[in-house]
């Protein structure tokens, strides 16, 4: 195991887990056979991230936001189940246009086609003909289907923010290692990777390099019997 270097901005802010296991990696508190701080590259990008990440995430072994916060310099993970609004939870103000990837259902039956979809409050794509909004900020809840659903309701500053749905181009990479609720689900770190792909807020190269960070840790749970949870 070894430890990245100390976070370049003074505003990242990187929660701890609220029940850290023993003996883990005290900088991406997984089992040691999980570790793979030592290949964390270090990644740019022109939008912020926030992942709000339920206390009770269950997997840790193969959660992936913690990974995404380390290699990202804009990327604040915050751990808890509600914060008053977006300044308290990113622990400063900001002045940027923020969106937050919607739980909704509003596009099932819809052929749409793999990218970032602005949608309305019922979780409608909204027109073509409308100009889209700018969005130079997203948050991303991080935790199971319910989970994410709780911090959804729990933090009502959400809805105020534009909401858009992500179709991915392909399917997790978890493949078999863990069963999503939804065809379209991704990992927390694939979601972050292709949000600001598509959003052109990240190089192609760089979101790639995430991507790579994550199969090295599926090639090692893949590789040894799972932890107890």
């Amino acid at each position: 195991m070894e430890k990245v270097a100390p976070l370049a901005s003074p505003r990242k802010r990187i929660d701890p887990p609220k029940r850290p296991k023993a003996e883990t990696c005290p900088t991406c508190f997984k089992a040691p056979a999980y570790c793979v701080c030592s290949m964390i590259p270090t990644l740019k990008s022109s939008h912020e991230i926030l992942i709000l990440q339920h206390p009770q995430e269950p997997d840790h072994a193969l959660g992936s936001a913690r990974l995404s916060a380390l290699a990202i310099d804009s990327i604040q993970l915050r751990v808890g189940l509600s914060w008053p609004n977006l300044a308290k939870a990113l622990g400063h103000p900001s002045m940027k246009k923020w969106g937050v990837l919607y739980l909704g259902t509003g596009a099932q039956g819809r052929k749409l086609s793999p990218g970032i979809h602005m949608v309305n409050k019922k979780g409608e794509p909204l027109p073509p003909t409308l100009p889209m909004p700018k969005v130079e900020g997203w948050v991303i809840l991080d935790g199971s289907w319910s989970q994410a659903k709780t911090l959804w309701w729990r933090n009502a500053w959400l809805l105020k923010l534009q909401r858009a749905i992500l179709i991915p181009k392909t399917k997790s990479m978890y493949g078999k290692l863990r069963k999503e609720p939804k065809q379209e689900c991704l990992s927390t770190l694939e979601a972050v990777a292709d949000t600001l792909e598509l959003s052109g807020a990240m190089t192609p190269g760089d979101a790639e390099q995430l991507r790579g960070l994550f199969g090295k840790l599926l090639d090692r749970a893949r590789s040894q019997p799972r932890p107890a949870k």
